[in-house]
């Protein structure tokens, strides 16, 4: 019998292994890294399963250790894996750099340097009954540098556009994985045509609107693209979302001692895309975002603090806050 899965969310993209030092400093200082579940679409995945909704997921691994561990994984953290491929290839590795006040930059084991697995994801591995499905598609830039990795992207997001499914894109702007930046920023230009929500951070808006104000990236994002929904998420500054009817609001984070931001911005993404899912107000759902992100970055790891339901709920009562379903 042929079961059809109806998800709240697929998300779509790299998939890989996160190397994270032990120590805070240059890789010509560090002895020891960590390995770690990793891939922004992924680290999104996980944040949304933990808090009780259904997702599933469309990447390709490698046919090693590291495939077998990233599989197991998300099968462990019941997101649903009947579509993700292993191929005939090594898994893709990033390292990431730790830097002082828990920020990080990264380096890639990935084309245009190597050919690894997850670039090698095609459009024939793109099953259009399970896009289709979902309610929301979130897609992450990165998949968006190479095919025919790309190629597969574009054709979900466009069985996405065809059924109405919500369309979530995070650039996730890694200029060591591109080639050319104006290929970079033509990519985007075409996947913000059509996305319903477009997730930036501070340093992606210098990048691709010179500047690092939300509200004039706001007024240059509405003239062109009109997305339903486009946040700012600005690190220890909180976030910023602006919807397409016009409400706005700008939010502190909740203060925590911060570890490692690793994986932040997906957690974030999780967080108001679950209360989105629940018909949440857009207050309700920056403040859930980022009581969600505030907990991911109490630890190192992209994965390893995400809460639970229950864990974000206990951390809420501490603020005489709590989420109704």
């Amino acid at each position: 019998m042929l079961v059809i899965l109806l998800l709240d969310a697929v998300a779509i993209g790299e998939i890989l292994i996160d190397f994270i030092p032990t120590e805070i400093g240059d890789y010509t200082r560090v002895n020891m890294f960590v390995k770690n579940f990793g891939g922004a679409p992924f680290n999104y995945a996980i944040a949304l399963s933990r808090l009780d909704h259904s997702v599933g997921a469309v990447c390709s691994v490698g046919n090693d250790q590291f495939g077998k561990f990233l599989i197991e994984t998300l099968s462990k953290e019941k997101v649903d894996t009947s579509h993700v491929k292993i191929k005939n290839s090594r898994t893709t590795l990033a390292f990431v750099v730790r830097l002082e006040g828990g920020q990080r930059k990264f380096f890639f084991y990935r084309k245009p340097w190597v050919e690894t697995a997850d670039t090698l994801l095609s459009p024939e591995d793109i099953d259009e009954e399970y896009i289709s499905r979902a309610k929301i598609l979130h897609v992450s830039g990165v998949a968006l540098s190479h095919n025919p990795c790309r190629d597969a992207i574009f054709k979900a997001l466009r069985i996405a556009k065809e059924n109405n499914v919500l369309i979530s894109f995070d650039p996730n702007v890694r200029l060591d994985i591109w080639e050319n930046y104006e290929e970079m920023l033509s990519m985007y230009d075409k996947v913000f045509k059509i996305s319903d929500i477009i997730l930036l951070s501070s340093d992606e808006t210098r990048l691709l609107f010179n500047t690092i104000d939300p509200f004039k990236v706001s007024k240059k994002v509405y003239e062109k693209y009109n997305p339903q929904y486009l946040v700012v998420k600005l690190g220890p500054k909180g976030a910023y979302v602006k919807t397409s009817n016009g409400d706005e609001i700008l939010k502190e984070p909740f203060p925590v001692k911060v570890v490692d931001t690793t994986g932040a911005g997906d957690a974030w993404a999780a967080g108001f895309e679950a209360m989105l899912l629940e018909g949440k107000d857009i207050e309700h759902a920056v403040i859930i975002a980022n009581a969600v992100a505030s907990l991911k970055v109490t630890r190192i790891g992209a994965i390893t603090a995400l809460p639970t339901r229950e864990e974000l709920m206990s951390f809420l009562s501490r603020y005489n806050f709590r989420i109704n379903r």
